[in-house]
């Protein structure tokens, strides 16, 4: 059981000798203002007192380093551990001097962190603290974005039994196999059946135009709200934020027209509902072979494929759809771009390997827009496109193994 938080209760500074943590909020507040600090200079100071800086390439690496912590921080004394103890005092609000003798709340632990609404809160913060890295980065030039001699002539999404550029979500039901978890004297499997998201399979057309020889290009999908929250068409320094990765790969582009079709459940920032919760006794190496050991694990990263689409809205919840096809030339990367479960390489990028793509996590919204770029239209080059879509959700539930769904 897990024990609540109150309203109106506050973080405060945590003493709790049985459990061996002890740091102040103030020790949070120090952290906080080091951090934004170093990324106002440009520079961190490492353990042996030399200045590090945050180069265009390496500078997230170091910061995320520093703000996680990791064993690899730069100064875990001076940049403290900011992330994780953020958690800790939360979940350790409602008895932070151990008086009550109650253990931590939800957000002290990963497997129930994200049931509370303040997981949100918080890892908003954490975000804006990458984002502020990111501000200090020189602006994409035009010349960075495009692609020449590629254009990008139109995108549609279609789906069964639905309209051209509409995407549609609804209520799955599906059976997970419980039985490892049980701690009695196994008696066969025991399923537990549970409600979640799930979305219409749907394929992207994309047409592309190359007026040059063949070539190789990374196509790159991206969604995103169009209106805020006043239903006014969002401004770029704002939407940017917003934008999630829908797919990203590699394609070759033939002289003049191409046409691109794409399912939605080839996605590399997604992974299969089976590998999701799958058994991981099934298969599963010797612990002692550490290498297959680590493989085995690794398999298991990756954004669930049922989540790939927000929920919507009854009336359609209109959305843009980003579409940009950049130099694989700019994009490659010296190494192995295949391994073993790279299906979701995207997200979690290669074992063993560097990050099959020299661009940025999240190019080309990683940074401020260049001077002029007030909306998206006016961000765009070329080889990129927007298609409005909207998402519609039909509130109804959905057993497992029905084939279609009509919506």
């Amino acid at each position: 059981v897990w024990p609540p938080r109150f309203a109106n209760t506050k973080i405060r500074d945590i003493n709790r000798e049985v459990d061996q943590i002890k740091f102040d909020i103030q020790d949070l507040e120090r952290w906080r203002d080091r951090i934004f600090s170093a990324i106002h200079s440009g520079v961190v100071v490492n353990d042996e007192g030399k200045s590090v800086e945050l180069t265009e390439s390496r500078g997230i690496d170091i910061l995320g380093n520093i703000i996680e912590s990791s064993i690899i921080s730069e100064n875990k004394n001076l940049y403290g551990d900011i992330h994780n103890l953020g958690h800790v005092a939360i979940a350790l609000c409602h008895d932070p001097e151990n008086k009550n003798l109650e253990t931590f709340s939800v957000m002290g632990d990963t497997a129930t962190a994200m049931r509370d609404p303040i997981f949100y809160r918080w890892h908003a913060f954490i975000d804006d603290l990458f984002q502020e890295h990111k501000n200090t980065l020189p602006r994409y030039t035009q010349e960075q974005l495009d692609f020449p001699g590629v254009r990008v002539k139109s995108v549609q999404i279609s789906g069964e039994n639905l309209s051209p550029n509409t995407l549609a979500t609804y209520w799955q039901k599906s059976d997970v196999d419980l039985s490892r978890g049980l701690d009695f004297t196994p008696r066969g499997s025991v399923y537990a059946r549970f409600t979640h998201l799930q979305h219409v399979p749907f394929t992207y057309k994309i047409e592309v135009e190359n007026n040059g020889p063949p070539k190789a290009g990374t196509v790159r999908i991206f969604l995103s709200p169009r209106f805020d929250e006043r239903g006014l068409p969002m401004l770029f320094r704002d939407q940017k934020n917003l934008f999630i990765e829908m797919d990203r790969f590699k394609v070759a582009l033939k002289g003049k027209t191409n046409i691109i079709l794409r399912k939605s459940d080839e996605s590399t920032v997604t992974i299969p509902f089976e590998r999701t919760f799958r058994n991981l006794d099934a298969n599963r190496p010797d612990e002692e072979d550490t290498t297959r050991a680590d493989q085995f694990n690794f398999c298991g990263c990756g954004w669930p494929h049922h989540m790939l689409v927000p929920k919507g809205t009854a009336d359609g919840f209109p959305c843009s759809l980003f579409v940009m096809v950049s130099d694989y030339e700019q994009d490659k990367v010296s190494g192995s771009v295949t391994g073993t479960c790279d299906d979701a390489f995207a997200y979690c990028g290669i074992r063993g390997s560097v990050y099959p793509d020299k661009r940025s996590m999240g190019f080309p919204f990683d940074r401020q827009p260049r001077t002029g770029a007030g909306d998206l239209k006016r961000f765009m080059t070329p080889n990129m496109f927007t298609q409005n879509v909207v998402i519609i959700h039909n509130n109804r539930v959905v057993s497992p193994n029905v084939p279609s769904v009509q919506l």
